[in-house]
This record gives C-alpha cells, structure tokens and sequence, in this order.
C-alpha cells in the first residue's frame, strides 16, 4: 500500500511537471492571433486607391517603359550603323597591302621613264615605248581599283597627306609649299594608305 501511494504521488508530480510545457505554445498562438488581427485592422485603416489614381500611375509605369525601349532601340539602330560603316570601310581598302607592296613597282617605272634621254637610237625608243606601255596598263589597273596619286608638288604642306623629309630654301611664294616630290602618296577610295614623301620650302 505504501508502494501504491509513492507510486502514485509520483505519476501526479510528472503529470504536473507536463502540464505548464504547453502553455508557451498557447501564449505563442494568442501572439500570433494578436498579430493577424493588428495586420487586418491595419489594411481595413489604410485608404483605398481610387480609379484616377491608379489610371495614373498606369500611364506614369506606361511611360518610364516606352522611354527605355526608345533608348534600346535608339542603341540598338547605332550599333547597326556603325557595323554598316566599319564594314563599308573595310570593303573600300580590302587588298591595301597587296596594293603597297606594288607601289614600290609603280615607282621605279615612273623613274625610269624620267631618266630616259631623248637621243636614243631606235632599239631604245621601242624599249621605252614597250616600258610606258606596261606602265599605263598597271596604273589602268590601280585606278580601276580606286588608287588615285595625292596632289603634292605646289600645294601648300600638310601633315595629313605629306611627310616632309627636310625643308630648303625657296622662293617667297613657294615658303611652306612642296617644291619637291620624292615619293607620290596614294588613297584608296578617298583614303590615304601612303603619306606622299615632300621637300617643303622655307
């Protein structure tokens, strides 16, 4: 009997050493019905939008939207044209090496038809003929490919068309003019590929 009651005693101590564990989750719950209603009477306290304003603020989400796809295609339509050109430019000079590499060619014509003599016998006049004739058909060849000579000799210096290689002493209606062309500068489609070598005068 003594056992039955320390038993006993013992399952009503645990039972209320239980009982207060479920008190806090009823207090949470008590907390989180508290906060939901605050949340509702919160939404049911704030103003309505009306119709006019939010048409407003529509057009205003309409607007800032077509501005930045004006910018985008605006962007967009540059890049476009700027690829346009680049390629266009590339077309226009396509082959510009191999066009400097025959300049030198054209060049060494030209001073040898400046060096021939006027007394020469017949051999040498169909020697020179035969050379002015390979060499028009060369200079037919680059002109068809948009190669034109740059205007040098008496034309006032300039650094974007001409390298000066040294300056001599001229005339006062020849200062800062080319008295001299040493080596003919070329473009290519209106652009220049090789600077015309010039003596200025000072």
């Amino acid at each position: 009997m003594q056992y039955f009651s320390m038993a006993t005693n013992k399952d009503q101590t645990h039972q209320e050493e239980k009982r207060p564990q479920h008190e806090p989750f009823a207090e949470k719950e008590g907390q989180e019905d508290s906060s939901l209603n605050e949340t509702e009477d919160a939404d049911e306290g704030a103003p309505e939008t009306s119709p006019e304003e939010r048409f407003a603020l529509l057009e205003v989400e309409l607007a800032q939207q077509k501005d930045k796809y004006l910018r985008m295609f605006a962007d967009f339509d540059n890049a476009k044209r700027r690829h346009a050109r680049e390629k266009q430019e590339w077309f226009s000079t396509a082959g510009k090496d191999v066009i400097l590499d025959i300049l030198p060619v054209v060049d060494d014509f030209e001073r040898a038809m400046h060096m021939e003599s006027v007394d020469v016998n017949t051999d040498e006049k169909l020697e020179s003929e035969g050379v002015q004739l390979i060499y028009q058909k060369l200079a037919g060849v680059l002109k068809k490919r948009g190669i034109e000579a740059v205007d040098a000799y008496g034309m006032p210096f300039d650094d974007a068309l001409h390298e000066a290689l040294t300056e001599i002493p001229a005339d006062p209606e020849m200062k800062g003019k080319v008295v001299d062309v040493v080596e003919k500068g070329y473009t290519m489609n209106g652009k220049l590929i090789r600077h015309a070598k010039v003596v200025v005068g000072k």
